[in-house]
């Protein structure tokens, strides 16, 4: 196959790493970042949380992006302003007031990296044909599965080893100019190597009155009650737990904490749980596309996703010394996780079925978006009330509306295949 320089093989895996890597950042990476400068928890998971509002309003923000420019303007724009934003962070947590102004440069990595799926994915259809959209499917979730890797691993890792070396203060503000750099080549191999599709122009077919009636369309689909307790409840163990889990780890033994350095945070949660996520998500979806479909395996990645919770107990209450313990605990809770992230993303699919499904599909994640971003508010706040042993037994015990939620719902013929790990 000759290599010319928009050939997808180059510019298909690249821009989904770009994509892959600034989410993984505002989702994981400062929460590491805040706990290693000295913030509770409670603010953290309040500050963090609300990093999710872009992804929420992302519906609403995506017919503007079809309005103004080409999908290609919006990708390149969108990753100036993400180098630009990674250099900002390093800046700014050498000022008096590091957490408000990282905060908004954390706002602006997210409302940029919000944008730049809506382009990347519309780029994607545009610029490679039926046959060619089909065959890189797999590659663009390999590429997104890798830049979660580096991100929540590799530059966790990193920023552990620059610890050792430097105050924690210049040691993340190292990581963010040396993450600044990196995605700045990343915005080079863009400039020169994505295509130029004809079809990629602005459009002018959106009108203000069709998205109105999508929304309307939407909230008065056949058991929307339902499937908005489904989609805000189903996940909500999850919501609390992903805000602390990390907390947890970090914080000092003498406050229930496991006591792990930067590096190992990264290596434990970053590398192998990520690995786990990975592994029960694409067992999942191997599942879910066999006989039966998710009408089968709905209980089953019900009890997957919820059921495993329950190690954080365990290790709360024990508090084991080591990382081989831990790792396993850690990769059966993210494999239970991926795993039954299948049904849910499964009937995202399933409820946004008809005419307008793309735009239900959208409106469905960003509902999917808040269902993380409102429990990860408060979820701080409650554990510094409970401590870290009640706050897992708290969690875990929440996971009967996880099973109520799946009980409401129904089933006919639903979609087949594996779903994309994102969220």
């Amino acid at each position: 196959m000759k290599l010319s320089k928009s050939n997808p093989w180059i510019w298909v895996p690249t821009l989904y790493t770009a994509e892959g890597i600034p989410y993984v950042i505002v989702m994981s990476v400062v929460t590491v970042m805040y706990s290693r400068l000295g913030l509770s928890n409670a603010e953290i998971a309040l500050y963090t949380s609300w990093l999710y509002l872009p992804w929420v309003i992302k519906p609403f923000w995506s017919p503007i992006v079809d309005l103004f420019r080409t999908r290609r303007w919006w990708i390149i724009s969108m990753q100036w302003l993400l180098a630009i934003s990674f250099a900002g962070i390093a800046f700014t947590l050498q000022t008096s007031h590091f957490i408000q102004w990282s905060l908004a440069m954390l706002w602006l990595v997210a409302f940029s990296s919000a944008t730049h799926d809506i382009a990347a994915d519309g780029f994607y259809l545009l610029a490679l044909d039926a046959k060619q959209q089909a065959f890189f499917v797999g590659i663009r979730s390999t590429a997104y599965r890798i830049a979660s890797i580096v991100g929540q691993g590799l530059i966790i890792m990193l920023a552990g080893v620059l610890e050792s070396r430097f105050s924690p203060v210049w040691a993340w503000s190292y990581t963010f100019f040396l993450a600044a750099s990196a995605f700045g080549l990343l915005l080079l191999v863009h400039i020169f190597c994505l295509p130029r599709p004809q079809t990629d122009v602005r459009r002018s077919d959106i009108s203000l009155s069709a998205t109105f009636r999508t929304f309307y369309q939407f909230f008065h689909k056949p058991q929307i009650h339902v499937a908005l307790a489904f989609i805000l409840l189903y996940r909500l163990p999850e919501a609390l737990l992903v805000k602390i889990s990390p907390l947890f780890l970090l914080d000092d033994p003498a406050h229930g904490g496991l006591g792990l350095t930067t590096g190992e945070i990264g290596m434990v949660q970053g590398t192998i749980g990520v690995i786990g996520l990975t592994l029960g998500g694409i067992l999942g979806g191997i599942c879910a596309a066999g006989k039966g479909g998710l009408k089968r395996w709905l209980w089953p990645m019900v009890m997957s996703i919820t059921l495993p919770d329950a190690v954080y107990i365990v290790l709360a209450y024990y508090q084991p010394d080591g990382l081989a313990l831990l790792s396993i605990a850690v990769f059966f809770e993210q494999f239970g996780y991926g795993f039954g992230f299948t049904a849910y993303m499964l009937y995202l699919m399933y409820f946004a079925r008809g005419p307008l499904s793309t735009a239900h599909y959208a409106l469905c994640t960003g509902l999917m978006a808040l269902g993380m971003m409102l429990p990860g508010m408060v979820a701080g706040y409650l554990q510094e009330q409970v401590g870290y042993l009640n706050f897992f037994i708290l969690t875990t015990a929440l996971c009967v509306l996880t099973f109520w939620v799946s009980f409401l719902i129904q089933l006919d013929d639903e979609p087949k295949g594996e779903p994309i790990l994102k969220g």
